[in-house]
């Protein structure tokens, strides 16, 4: 949580207090948007930056895509199976390249799915400076490991507006694997 401002800070918190005690049945599947939001005044969430297709700017909520990040990694960790995912178009700073988790009212959402036989809960908890995100379950969990990696790194070129160089951010391409016990997935760029 270190480098946000404090409103984006309160919004991940909150997030992550609506996200803590959720329990997904075996085969279910959950949905972080039917769970934490809506994300506006009326529910008690703050204006912060947030990021509308790359540029940032004020509006409610800014801050539970950290939630949603944080869910999905451990999600991934945890073998559930990823529905649906949305990457940022830019990349945020709290976490590796690839591994974001964006997610915007109504319609990009996170959603998760389920494999085990039995129930698994979300606790989620602030440690100090951190969000902390688990997955909860019983019986036996299949071995996964996650890795990324950046396949390709662009430049952006200068762009040139009212007189002003606009500064670009560099653009890459980027590879998610799950590789649980000998089978391996690719989640996507």
């Amino acid at each position: 949580l270190r480098g946000r401002t404090r409103s984006q800070v309160y919004n991940a918190l909150r997030a992550a207090r609506a996200l803590h005690g959720a329990e997904i049945p075996p085969g279910g599947v959950f949905s972080y948007n039917r769970r934490v939001g809506p994300w506006n005044a009326a529910a008690g969430y703050r204006k912060a930056p947030v990021s509308y297709d790359g540029e940032m700017m004020p509006s409610y909520g800014g801050g539970v895509c950290q939630t949603s990040t944080t869910l999905y990694n451990a999600a991934l960790l945890a073998g559930l199976e990823v529905v649906e995912r949305h990457r940022h178009i830019r990349p945020p700073s709290y976490v590796a390249p690839g591994r974001d988790a964006a997610v915007a009212m109504p319609s990009i959402d996170l959603r998760l799915r389920n494999p085990y036989p039995h129930p698994v809960r979300l606790e989620a908890r602030r440690v100090g400076d951190s969000l902390v995100v688990a997955v909860r379950g019983r019986g036996p969990r299949r071995p996964v490991v996650v890795r990324t990696e950046v396949e390709a790194v662009a430049q952006p070129p200068e762009v040139r507006g009212a007189g002003q160089r606009k500064p670009g951010q560099p653009g890459f391409t980027s590879l998610t694997y799950v590789l649980r016990g000998k089978k391996g997935q690719v989640l996507g760029h």
